[in-house]
């Protein structure tokens, strides 16, 4: 039977004008339309597609997630790509009910799913977060061509207002006029110099022993170094634990390398230890990826014990840990991380600037023991060359003038007080976290029912939530929506999450 369908799948044209995962997309829609899959049908694997179709893996991926995105399939972690109802034809849409009749907003999938959620998130939110979305909505401008016709309640972006344009110009501006025949060429394997130094200085004040030479990599966001760790620590058929809940992005990388993922509970000191050890003694993993301070997305932190217990664990059964720090700067002071009390042995360290900064700043660094960092720079070059040296430049231009420290300060503040204000609100509907998060931009709700339906219900009013079920390894059913902080900002976004949760 497996075979009967991949046949009836036709192999891309090598000379053709469009690209092998654009040939495949349409080939698929066309047979998906055409044979008749009754909804739940499993496609054929990965491997036995791109073996039949003669091309890469990763091209059978690409096409395949880009069928998820648009509806026509539902991928389930560990089983594959299953076949969709749609619940509305490809060229009618969904009507936007703040538009009357006239407006249209992409198809919901059957199954809500992270492409489908990040491409209306950032369609609505191009360069600006919730407020972006707050002018279309609250000041009644015309929405613009590539919005989606969705307010995003669950984004991961800060309003425009809360960050700092004219710092972020100013620095631009800056190295601009200055001479930068550098940019001309590649660049440094391991990213810009003087912002290396920048970042060991930072991280040295954290207790992470990090020389800018031996310790430290430039990458495009830590997206990037996720991927670069697990092709150089991990195979295919490898056990990779991560916290549940967790980063949902980080899935697609897990499934693109291969690996068997499995999921450890996460409390508000950490992950429960238990399941971890017994996880780790059965699995025995390469790997842990796991936030130590404000854990995305319930905006919790590493309690001491919960951290010596991991970097015991690590070093009994012989595992790395991947320590995500993308929102640690929105922790008031002393937070836990397990590369200072690891002294970067086995923990490799990331963080960012796109939460503070800029979204489309897509610098990251990673710190991590000297005979890794060589691996992970020359993989690196061998997969993309070098990073782009502009925004390199742009950042450090931004920490060398010192007004970093004042501006994340300020940040931290609104975010501060937003959170406190949500959860006033939230406590006004019934509704509490215990205990309450001391940091972050996330709140992690129970809202007490399907959180799929709930985001469903939201979507159809012009809302567009992250449900639990997808921060869940397993994609399991959850009564948590992770809500953003800024949505008691837009009184039209509020009023929406007060009648569905009243």
């Amino acid at each position: 039977m497996k075979s009967l369908l991949v046949d009836a799948f036709e192999p891309p044209q090598r000379d053709s004008d469009r690209t092998l995962t654009e040939q495949i997309v349409a080939m698929m829609i066309h047979r998906l339309r055409t044979l008749g899959l009754r909804p739940g049908s499993r496609l054929p694997s990965i491997r036995a597609m791109a073996q039949h179709l003669g091309v890469s893996r990763f091209t059978v991926i690409e096409a395949y997630e880009q069928l998820v995105t648009q509806g026509w399939l539902q991928a389930r972690q560990g089983a594959g790509y299953f076949v969709c109802s749609r619940a509305v034809p490809s060229d009618q849409g969904v009507l936007d009910p703040r538009a009357g009749s006239h407006r249209l907003v992409p198809d919901m999938p059957q199954q809500l799913n992270v492409a489908w959620l990040l491409n209306n998130t950032l369609r609505d939110v191009g360069s600006g977060g919730l407020s972006a979305s707050c002018q279309t909505v609250c000041t009644h401008h015309t929405p613009r061509t590539e919005s989606s016709g969705f307010v995003p309640g669950s984004s991961a972006l800060l309003p425009h207002q809360w960050l700092d344009a004219d710092l972020l110009a100013a620095a631009m501006r800056s190295v601009g006029r200055s001479s930068c025949t550098s940019v001309l060429g590649y660049g440094q394997p391991q990213g810009y110099a003087p912002l290396r130094a920048s970042m060991a200085a930072h991280l040295q004040s954290l207790g992470i022993p990090a020389d800018p030479q031996r310790n430290l990599l430039l990458t495009s966001g830590v997206t990037h170094a996720v991927d670069l760790v697990l092709r150089v620590l991990t195979s295919p058929g490898d056990a990779v634990l991560v916290e549940d809940p967790a980063w949902f992005l980080v899935f697609g990388r897990l499934a693109a390398a291969g690996v068997r993922v499995l999921g450890v509970p996460r409390t508000p000191e950490g992950p429960d230890l238990q399941v971890l050890e017994n996880l780790a003694r059965l699995h025995r993993p390469r790997l842990f990826i796991i936030n130590s301070a404000v854990h995305n997305p319930t905006g919790h932190s590493l309690s001491a014990r919960s951290a010596y217990a991991v970097l015991k664990l690590a070093e009994e059964l012989d595992f790395h840990v991947f320590e995500d720090d993308t929102y640690g700067e929105l922790h008031p002071g002393g937070a836990i991380r397990l590369a200072a009390l690891d002294g970067l042995q086995r923990v490799l360290h990331a963080g960012g600037f796109s939460k503070t900064l800029a979204a489309g700043m897509r610098v990251a660094y990673m710190a991590a023991a000297p005979e890794l960092i060589a691996n992970l720079t020359d993989l690196k070059l061998l997969s993309g060359l070098t990073t782009p040296e502009l925004p390199e430049r742009v950042i450090q231009q931004i920490l060398s003038s010192g007004q970093y420290h004042r501006h994340v300060q300020r940040v931290r503040s609104q975010v501060d007080a937003a959170r406190h204000e949500c959860l006033r609100r939230f406590a006004a509907l019934g509704l509490r976290i215990e205990p309450e998060p001391v940091a972050g931009m996330f709140l992690w709700m129970d809202c007490q029912q399907d959180s799929e339906q709930l985001a469903r219900r939201a979507a159809a009013e012009g809302l567009l939530l992250a449900p639990g079920s997808l921060f869940s390894p397993a994609q399991a059913p959850d009564s948590h929506i992770r809500f953003s902080v800024a949505i008691a900002q837009n009184p039209q976004a509020w009023a929406v999450v007060e009648r569905l949760l009243r």
